[in-house]
């Protein structure tokens, strides 16, 4: 079979394969429990197999510049060489203590990298792999925009199954899967154990209903907005929305803000004439516009009422206490102690997976019993990057994402959806400097998914006008 035959089929198992990845991490619990994860690794490993098939079908098909975007797996497969070379210069040993063993530092090879775990290191890393290389499948494998909206919609309504799940969950203030199990931590919402895990999530999602929104409200095919899915994607941007202040999320509620109140000033741009149009400055649809985003807060705030009064009585606790310790509290000393951490192994840190078991050795913070306090995440997942690849690992890491970025990402502001799925995959790279999203499987992969998703979707023709005709060939 030819090239051309088989990559229709292998856009379909893409997209089967990246829906069932983003569906099972969800409602597994975020794939934060024990049983997933070895789930979500074993598929992520078929992952990488259309990986594989996507490069023998780009050097068969002999278009031109077919394998340029596989040089974006280059700091990829420089970022696992270090973890993977770290694996056989082991920085800490299990040594027998009584009827038990302990992990003790020993000497390594100062100038090669190294790993204190090797035996988590791998596992992490298989993990990591499979979720990116799941969301990288879609800028090799899709050839139509219209797979991916029908991807992006599948997604779309999953979170929003998820949404109106949680919402009733808390509604009745039952514990996760309404009792059937007990959440570890007490502030949880819908199926993810950590309620800023969930705000990171729902943000992506709800940056990805606003895409359709404007998408879709623009289209010439449809008679008005409301006979448009338009007013589909505006419903369910505002059940997505009000989930975050339910959650208790406020940084997340906050990002929520800064999205929505971007996308209220765009659609009230929107409706200014444009120079060549002779339409009347449209202030009746701008009123409604308004009027319309008051009543959706005025809806948000009455659903979250009480747990949002809650929430700024903490806030202003927590404010109070700072301005009577005179500093920024526990958090600075979190951040000071990783970057201790971090700056003994500069170049590329301590392996993967090592931040609980290295940590300990920086910490210098007690609990109120003053006992040791523990910290399994640095609550910044960039700093903990750093501290555990490196800044040549953390460079990398970075550049997975920031290569294709520059080669594709003007294209892709070009795109209403696009532009608004990597502002979303935006505000949560930033939410990251201050709390560990990525390190929850199901954000991670739902952020290369439609990352890398954002990026192929401005490369692809726009088929909606020419039905009838298929390209036979797609630029890379």
């Amino acid at each position: 079979m030819t090239a051309t035959t088989l990559a229709p089929r292998l856009e379909t198992l893409v997209l089967a394969h990246t829906l069932t990845y983003v569906v099972f991490a969800t409602w597994a619990f975020g794939g934060n429990i024990g049983w997933a994860q070895p789930l979500l690794c074993a598929w992520g490993t078929a992952g990488a197999a259309l990986t594989v098939t996507a490069l023998a079908l780009r050097r068969r098909s002999h278009e031109p510049d077919a394998l340029r975007p596989f040089r974006w797996l280059l700091p990829w497969l420089g970022l696992n060489a270090i973890i993977l070379a770290g694996l056989a210069n082991p920085s800490f040993a299990r040594v027998p203590f009584f009827e038990t063993e302990v992990l003790r530092p020993v000497a390594t090879i100062s100038w090669l990298p190294s790993s204190a775990r090797p035996d988590l290191a791998w596992r992490k890393l298989w993990l990591f792999d499979g979720l990116f290389l799941a969301g990288f499948n879609l800028a090799v494998a899709v050839r139509r925009r219209r797979t991916l909206r029908t991807l992006f919609l599948a997604l779309a309504g999953n979170a929003l199954v998820l949404a109106v799940f949680g919402t009733v969950q808390k509604l009745l203030r039952a514990d996760i899967y309404f009792g059937l199990e007990t959440s570890p931590n007490p502030a949880f919402f819908a199926t993810f154990f950590y309620h800023n895990h969930w705000g990171a999530f729902a943000l992506m999602m709800t940056a990805l209903c606003l895409g359709f929104v404007f998408h879709y409200a623009r289209r010439p095919e449809h008679r008005d907005f409301w006979h448009s899915p338009a007013a589909a994607g505006l419903c369910a941007t505002l059940v997505l929305a009000a989930t975050l202040p339910l959650s208790t999320s406020r940084s997340s509620t906050l990002l929520a803000a800064v999205l929505l109140g971007g996308a209220l000033l765009h659609a009230l741009w929107l409706q200014l004439p444009s120079p060549r149009s002779a339409r009347r400055p449209a202030r009746s649809s701008a009123l409604l516009i308004l009027l319309g985003a008051a009543l959706g807060a005025g809806a948000i705030y009455g659903l979250g009422r009480e747990v949002i009064s809650q929430r700024l009585a903490k806030t202003q606790e927590q404010l109070a206490t700072i301005r009577a310790r005179g500093d920024l509290g526990d958090r600075v000393t979190l951040y000071r102690n990783t970057w201790r951490m971090a700056r003994d192994r500069l170049w590329f840190g301590w392996g993967f997976d090592s931040y609980p078991t290295v940590f300990m050795l920086y910490n210098t913070q007690e609990s109120t019993d003053r006992l040791p306090a523990y910290y399994q995440e640095a609550h910044s997942d960039w700093l903990q990057a750093t501290a555990e690849t490196g800044l040549i690992g953390a460079t990398l890491l970075v550049l997975t994402g920031a290569w294709p970025l520059a080669s594709r990402g003007i294209r892709a502001c070009r795109s209403l959806l696009g532009r608004y799925l990597l502002a979303g995959c935006g505000l949560v790279a930033l939410y990251a400097w201050i709390e560990f999203p990525f390190d929850n499987p199901a954000v991670a992969l739902t952020w290369w998914v439609l990352f890398f998703g954002a990026l192929r979707y401005a490369t692809l023709p726009d088929e909606t006008y020419s039905r009838h005709a298929a390209p036979a060939t797609v630029p890379a």
